[in-house]
Formats: structure tokens, sequence, C-alpha cells
């Protein structure tokens, strides 16, 4: 449907043009030919006057004898633009060549020296002209005054324009007017779709002020007691995260003294009993994690994530991360990201690296490569695996905690929790950042997190910020 993509405001400043544009239009009409009608009948009235007046005239002069007619025609008092012709007997007679007996039609002529008066318009060489003729049966002659319109016309064509002009105007106010109503009354929408935006973002305390509108209040106060509502669960679901994740701890732990235990004893355990031991290390490591990542989860929804900043250069931060994660592979620097300063809070960066390292290890058939790509105004950290392309509606929710996607069935292994990647999006979210997966030029996927850089001015400053001269702390910053 046309018009269905524009947004409501374009659609109201439509509806407010198009409306001004047909109320214009349809006022400058009937304005338009009210006016010609009521100049023409003026015109006709006085041309018609003054022909029976002249026609009153030849009359009484045709009455006498010998009457000069071409002198007699010339004596009349016409309007001006007025041409007069006389027939008189089946002769023709006019006091312009350009008009005579060819400018009238036969029917008009026959008409009139019919005995019956009669008016037409019609176009001569391009002008409009009007011709009224007159019987005078008592010396069997008719007259004829023919008289030009072009001044008429004229008028009308200034007129016409002006009111054109009008309806435009008209139009272009219509249209800035449901431009300025439509923002007016959008504008509390607006407002609503910046906080929602807001809350999206993690400003769970956003609300929309309080409002004396009595139609727009009840609209406040239902989006400020969803926001309640929303922030209310939100912390309750990561107190209860986070409870459940210490109180795990405590059995974990006993769990994890008892799984030593029985390592000490291996040799004394048959063969089955030390398969069940092998299972149950893997699944108490996985577990373990498990637990780790939801306390840190629980900590970035709480607020209370500390980051310990320092500047770093991202090539070695790479490599560095991906050696611990058990991938030797070189890191391959774009010369224009050389040179380039991040700053970060390395344990948690690494953590990222070495999560998107072990999930290509686990389940993309390890790593491909390792590169650091320049962005606008960022530093690009790549991580290439050699698996499967991630079908693009899991581009965004392979994020997301838990979430496995079509994968999960050709998994292999159970030691996933499903944390680890959505753990890589917090944390990149916490130093400003972004990440996000893209099929790669030659197959496989490319795990892309871009990083703001440091400023080569601020490098020296930020280093001194967190401790160069080993008197000061790196720099803390509270996650928001």
């Amino acid at each position: 449907m046309p018009g269905a993509n524009l947004g409501l405001r374009a659609r109201v400043t439509l509806t407010f043009g198009l409306g001004a544009l047909l109320l214009s239009t349809f006022m400058a009409g009937l304005t338009y030919f009210t006016a010609r009608q009521y100049f023409l009948r003026q015109r006709e009235v006085a041309v018609l006057r003054q022909a029976y007046v002249n026609a009153s005239l030849v009359r009484s002069a045709l009455r006498s004898p010998n009457p000069q007619i071409p002198q007699l025609l010339d004596s009349l008092d016409t309007l001006p633009g007025s041409r007069s012709v006389l027939e008189r007997r089946g002769q023709w007679f006019a006091t312009s060549i350009s008009v005579g007996r060819n400018a009238i039609s036969p029917a008009m002529q026959a008409m009139v020296t019919g005995g019956r008066p009669a008016t037409q318009r019609f176009v001569l060489a391009t002008v409009p002209e009007l011709v009224v003729g007159v019987p005078v049966p008592s010396v069997s002659a008719a007259y004829f005054e023919v008289f030009s319109l072009e001044e008429l016309a004229r008028t009308l064509r200034i007129l016409a324009l002006a009111l054109a002009g009008a309806a435009l105007v008209t139009t272009v106010a219509g249209a800035i007017t449901g431009r300025w109503a439509s923002g007016r009354s959008l504008k509390p929408l607006g407002d609503v779709s910046r906080a929602a935006v807001l809350i999206a973002a993690g400003s769970l305390d956003t609300r929309m002020p309080a409002t004396a509108d009595s139609d727009l209040a009840p609209l406040t106060a239902s989006f400020n007691r969803m926001a309640d509502a929303l922030q209310e669960r939100i912390e309750r679901e990561a107190r209860f995260t986070s409870d459940v994740s210490h109180e795990l701890r405590s059995p974990l732990t006993t769990l994890s003294a008892a799984l030593g235990v029985l390592e000490m004893h291996r040799l004394e355990l048959s063969g089955r009993t030390s398969e069940a031991l092998d299972l149950l290390h893997v699944e108490m490591r996985r577990f373990q994690r498990m637990v780790d990542e939801l306390l840190e989860i629980s900590r970035v929804d709480a607020g209370s994530a500390e980051l310990l900043l320092d500047t770093v250069d991202p090539s070695e931060l790479l490599h560095h991360a991906a050696m611990a994660a058990g991938a030797d592979i070189p890191v391959s620097v774009d010369p224009a990201a050389s040179g380039k300063h991040i700053l970060v809070d390395k344990r948690r960066m690494e953590r990222v690296v070495a999560n998107l390292v072990g999930n290509a290890s686990q389940y993309a058939g390890g790593v491909e490569a390792l590169c650091i790509e320049d962005g606008p105004g960022s530093v690009r950290l790549v991580v290439a695996d050699r698996g499967p392309a991630v079908a693009p509606e899991d581009r965004e929710r392979i994020f997301e905690r838990f979430y496995r996607g079509g994968a999960a069935g050709r998994r292999g292994s159970t030691e996933g929790t499903g944390l680890g990647l959505s753990l890589v999006a917090e944390h990149v979210r916490l130093h400003g950042g972004r990440v996000w997966v893209e099929p790669g030029p030659g197959g496989g996927n490319r795990f892309v997190v871009e990083i703001p850089e440091v400023a080569d001015d601020e490098v020296g400053n930020a280093n001194r910020t967190a401790g160069s001269d080993g008197q000061d702390g790196p720099l803390r910053q509270v996650a928001p």
C-alpha cells in the first residue's frame, strides 16, 4: 500500500497536506468559475446594451435617403475593442477588415437576418470574441457588434494564477501545520520510545515524568507501572541467580574435596568405577564453571562488576589470551591497526578471548586464525574458526544465555554451559564495545570483538592513571 512504509508523523503531515490541497483546489476552482461567469455576464450585458443603442441609431440613419453606411458605422459610439458589422439587403459593411461577414457563423447570420437577436462567443485568430446580433427589419438590415474578450481573458488568467499560488501556499501551510501538530502530538510517544530504549540498555530506573494532560496521564502511569514490574522481576531474578550460585558453592566445594579423595585412590578402583570417576570429574568441572559464570553474570546484572582498566597492546593481549586458552596460533595484525592501544580490564578481555577460542575448539573444529583489524575509532579482535557457518537467524541469539541453537543436537560434548558467549557479550558491553559473528570469506565463522581505541595523546595519561609510576594502582571503574 502507498505510504505503508512512512512513519506516523510523515503520514499525518501528508494527510494535512493533501487535505489542504484538496480544499484549496476546490475553493480556488469555485472562485475562478464564479468570477468568470460573473465577468462574462457583466460584459455581455454591457455589449448587448451598447449594441441595441447602436442598432437604433443605424435604423434611424438608414431611413434617410442615400445614407452613407461606412461613415455611419464609423460614427457609432462603441465600447473599446468593438467592431461593427452591418448587413443590408445582402450587402455587408464592416469597420474592420479583420472582422466581417466571415467572422460571424452562418447559423448566427441566419438567426439574426431571420428576425431574432442572438449572442455568441468564438475564437478569432486565438483571440476570444463576443458577437451580438440585432435584427433591424424595418430597414431590411441586421446589425452585428463584435467585441474582443482578450482583456477579460488576461484578467482571468491572472486570477487563475493567483488562485493557484494561493492553493500552493495553503497546501504548504497545511503540511507545515500537520508537521507541527504531529510533532506536538507524538512528543509523548517519543519520550516513551527514549525511555524504552534506556530501559532496554539497562537503565531500569528510567521513568516517564508525570503529566497534567488527562489524555496522556494514563499512558504515563501505565508505562511506569510496567517499568516498575519489569525492574522488580529482573532484580528478583538476578538476586535468585546470585543466591543460588552462592548456595551452590558450598556443596560444590565439598563434592570437589570428595572427588579429590577418590582421585588419590584411583589405583584401588575397578575399571568401570574409574570410568565413572572420569565422568564425574568432567561434570564437576562443567558444574563449577557454570556456577562461576552465573556468579559473574549476576554481578554484571546487579551493576557491581568492577573494571581494572589498563592501556594494552591488542595484539599482545590476543596472543597471551589465546596461548592461555591453548591456541598457539600467530596473531596477524592489520597495518592500519598497528600501534593502536585499547583501555581494558585484562582479566575480563582474556576471558573473552578464552571463551571464543574454547567455543571454536569445542564446536567449530578449532581456531583458524587470530587477527587484529582496524575499525572506525576502534580496534577489532577477530577469532576465526573452521566450523559450519552460523545461520543468519542465530547470529544474534547465540549470545543469549543458555541459547545453543541448531548446533545443540550435534555437539558431542557435554562440557558446554551455554553461558560462554553471553559472558563474552556482557564483558564487551562493559568496555563500551560490541561483538558479533559473521561468515568467513573462505568458510567458517569470524567472531569480531570491537573495542574503542585510545588516542595516541591519551596513552601516556592512561598509563600514568593506571599506575605506571609504580605508586598508584590500576584505574577502577564500577560497571553500570
